[in-house]
């Protein structure tokens, strides 16, 4: 299937779900305390959202035979790297926190995730954040027209200083629907893959573990942990490549 190139009315649609993205996310971002649960969090980023005219993109997605998701975020706590169900676990000091978030808007999907500290949490547990969220810098930064698309999984491989990088996951193209094609791994050759061009659109999300990446699902047949019970960190945005360089459709303006 090719990729679609959108147009500037296109994006500026998509700037649109960008923005009511990080507008949510702001406001879960201030929620996360020691006593929230997922549920609870579940129901403010619901209510933020359809307040706003937005959809929740995530509930009832159900790709490859998948039971579909309840959640309006997905949840991970600690080992829990990607797509939590929120439910009744609430939060504790010293844990960390991914929120993985989809919203559409106008038939234009964004996508975007942070993993953040629950109060006062280790050094190393703060390292893996701050990582993770550089390595997806790193890879903003190379999406660039007349770039390749093994140079954004190149940077996000080097930026990602030792950490284990989780493999079977990564970032994808995004419009109309959540998942448009390029697939694009965290990790790869410079140089490689298809030339970047003017209207693409990708969600870039680098996953990073303290110990061994490999990971297991679940029987929930959602919630992915890793294998060896390591802390695993996520952080996601959309970006539009334009003339100008990249864009961050779901950037937070504090």
């Amino acid at each position: 299937m090719p990729i679609e190139l959108k147009s500037e009315k296109e994006l500026d649609g998509m700037r649109l779900a960008g923005h009511l993205n990080s507008e949510v996310r702001s406001i879960l971002m201030k929620a996360i305390e020691p006593g929230i649960s997922g549920r609870e969090l579940d129901d403010l980023a619901t209510y933020e959202i359809e307040k706003r005219g937005g959809t929740v993109t995530f509930r009832g997605y159900a790709p490859g035979g998948k039971p579909p998701f309840p959640g309006a975020i997905c949840y991970s706590v600690n080992e829990e790297l990607v797509h939590g169900i929120p439910g009744d676990r609430s939060l504790e000091a010293g844990d960390i926190v991914s929120i993985d978030m989809g919203v559409t808007y106008d038939g234009w999907v964004s996508d975007a995730a942070f993993t953040m500290p629950v109060g006062e949490v280790s050094d190393v547990a703060n390292a893996l954040i701050n990582t993770t969220r550089e390595a997806l810098l790193c890879g903003i930064e190379s999406a660039r027209i007349g770039n390749r698309l093994g140079d954004i999984s190149n940077a996000i491989e080097n930026c990602s200083q030792g950490y284990g990088i989780v493999r079977g996951y990564g970032g994808h193209g995004i419009g109309r629907e959540m998942h448009e094609q390029p697939h694009i791994p965290n990790h790869g050759r410079k140089g490689s893959g298809i030339e970047l061009r003017q209207g693409m659109v990708f969600a870039l999300e680098p996953m990073l573990a303290i110990g061994n990446p490999e990971t297991v699902e679940l029987q929930d047949q959602w919630t992915v942990v890793m294998r060896d019970g390591s802390l695993g960190a996520h952080w996601e945005e959309t970006v539009a490549i334009t003339s100008e360089g990249p864009e961050v459709l779901t950037q937070i303006i504090e």
